[in-house]
Formats: C-alpha cells, sequence, structure tokens
C-alpha cells in the first residue's frame, strides 16, 4: 500500500509538471504572437512603381457609381462608413480632413517597398442613407485578408533593422505627429503576414511645438500643403556618434532618437530613385490642386534632399 501511495504521488508531481509547463509554453507562445515572422518592407523597383495608382494598381480601383451601405466604423478622428461597391468588393471610406493626405502617404511608402493597405481617393461618393461627399479614402477590405491585431514600434520583429527604423523616418518626413501604436496593424492573407500602418492621416501639416506630451498637440495641424511647406527643417543635426537627429514633436518621438547614418542612407537611397513626375503623381492622385501638389512635391522633395546630405556625414572614427 505504502508503494502505490507512493507511486500515485509521484505519477501526480510528474503530471502536474506536464500541465505547468504546458501553460508556461502557452503564456510564452501568446506573448511573442506579435513577433512571429512577417514582412515589413521588400525590395522593389522604385523607378518603376506606378505612384498615381498605387498598390493594387489600376485594377484595385473601387467602382463607386453603385454603392451599398453595411455600416459606420466606430473610433478615431474621421467619420468611417464600411461600404460595398458595383464589384461587390468591399472599403472603409474615410470622410474628411484626412482622405487626401493618407492617399498620397501611402503610395509614397509603397513605392519604395513598404507594404500599406490598398486606398484609393475617390472625388465624389454618394453613400445610401448617409449623403454625398467630397474627397473620400477608400481602403479595401479584401476578402482574404485578415487583420491579425496590433504591432508595437517598440516591440516586433523588426527592432534595430534599418527597415524600421527607415520607416521611422519616413514618419518624419511626412510630418506624422500621431504615430501611435494603435495605428499600426498586421494583415494576414495568403501572400503572408504583414506589418502595415493602417492610419497616415496626421500628416502633411506640421508638428507641435514641443515633444513634451502637454505641448506637442499645439500648433499641429494634419493635411494642411501650406503648413508642410512651411516646415522646413526634417535634418536638426548628425552627433558626434553618428547619428542623425530629426525634428519631430510626436507620439513615439523616443523611438527616432538613434538613427544611424547607414540607416538614413538606406533610406535616402531609396528615396532618391523617385522621380518628380512620381512624387507628383502620388499628390495628384489624392486629389490635390495644382498648386498644391507644386508646393507639396516641393517640400518633400527637399526633406529627402536633407536627408541625403546627412547621410553623407563623416565623423572621425565612426562608421555610418
Amino acid at each position: 500500500m505504502y508503494k502505490l501511495r507512493n507511486q500515485a504521488a509521484i505519477l501526480l508531481a510528474l503530471m502536474s509538471l506536464v500541465f505547468v509547463g504546458a501553460a508556461e509554453a502557452q503564456k510564452k507562445s501568446k506573448k511573442s504572437g506579435v513577433k512571429k515572422a512577417g514582412v515589413l518592407w521588400q525590395n522593389v523597383n522604385v523607378r518603376a512603381q506606378d505612384l498615381y495608382y498605387g498598390p493594387g494598381g489600376r485594377s484595385a480601383m473601387p467602382d463607386v457609381s453603385r454603392i451599398t451601405f453595411i455600416r459606420e466604423e466606430k473610433g478615431g478622428y474621421s467619420t468611417k462608413y464600411r461600404i460595398r461597391d458595383r464589384d461587390n468588393r468591399v472599403w472603409v471610406a474615410k470622410i474628411g480632413k484626412e482622405a487626401q493626405s493618407e492617399t498620397a502617404a501611402v503610395r509614397l511608402l509603397s513605392s519604395i517597398g513598404y507594404h500599406t493597405e490598398i486606398v484609393h481617393l475617390v472625388p465624389r461618393i454618394t453613400i445610401p442613407g448617409k449623403g454625398t461627399f467630397t474627397n473620400v479614402r477608400l481602403e479595401a477590405r479584401p476578402d482574404d485578408t485578415e487583420r491579425d491585431g496590433r504591432w508595437k514600434w517598440s516591440d516586433n520583429p523588426f527592432v534595430g533593422t534599418r527597415e524600421l527604423q527607415g520607416l521611422k523616418l519616413m514618419m518624419a518626413v511626412f510630418n506624422n505627429w500621431d504615430m501611435k501604436d494603435d495605428n499600426n496593424v498586421i494583415l494576414e492573407s495568403r501572400g503572408g503576414r504583414f506589418y502595415v500602418i493602417s492610419d497616415l492621416g496626421a500628416t502633411f501639416g506640421k508638428m507641435g511645438i514641443s515633444s513634451f506630451p502637454l505641448l506637442r498637440w499645439i500648433g499641429r495641424s494634419r493635411n494642411e500643403p501650406m503648413d508642410y511647406a512651411k516646415s522646413r527643417t526634417l535634418v536638426k543635426k548628425v552627433d558626434d556618434k553618428g547619428r542623425v537627429k530629426v525634428a519631430f514633436n510626436g507620439k513615439n518621438s523616443g523611438e527616432l532618437k538613434n538613427i544611424s547614418i547607414g540607416q538614413a542612407r538606406w533610406l535616402a537611397d531609396l528615396l532618391t530613385k523617385l522621380s518628380d513626375r512620381q512624387i507628383r503623381e502620388a499628390f495628384r492622385a489624392a486629389n490635390y490642386s495644382p498648386a498644391e501638389i507644386d508646393l507639396l512635391a516641393s517640400a518633400f522633395k527637399d526633406r529627402v534632399r536633407q536627408l541625403d546630405q546627412a547621410a553623407e556625414y563623416r565623423v572621425a572614427g565612426v562608421r555610418r
């Protein structure tokens, strides 16, 4: 009897260890889920990119001649409606000030290899029961793509890579003061797992007056071409450790404190491949006026020039 009790006790102890181990493994799996393999950036022929039609190309253009209202989407700065177009494709329509700026930002990001949502700007659309609107951004919701949670700037599989650092730099190039984790989404499809910035509306305006949390709200704007054109400074300096310091007073500003010359060089090499025509096409796709396109394209190219020049900086003993 004593032996049986001993054996039973040992068996129970072993089973406990198995269950505890399984539970711990499950916890670790859940914690590390955001770090599963995926794609943030891929090499593309920048000079061959069509910035007017953008990601998805011409075939992905919506047919808004007949619209079916599905529901209102909650949350965020802008009013959003989920709709179905004439071809039975589902879109999220963003109404308001962010529609144009997001459309242009998506095209510029996609053109240098970053994975993005498929978005199009429609100059005019009537949504049954809701009204007629101008300059509306439509963001695709393909049947074969699932949204698999959010990812954080400081916690993802690409931390420390030039691709992630380059993406952070692009937020400064765009004056995207709303660089928060909630705007980042993981898209799962048959083509793979993609790490994407899903909301780029708070771009092409100006930053707040300071990166201090209580002050970064003051003076900021979104989709204001003149504000963007007047915000000339992108690169403030290159310090003696070979880090490129940029003007950025938005959320998660600390993420831009350790950009190396080499990382800036990598991004500058991509951006300088864009032609004047391509840059202008990105803004034309967002239905900006000719005068606004002039302002935005000129300011964007000036920021690329600053980045390019900063990336040539040399300090004795510091490698880029």
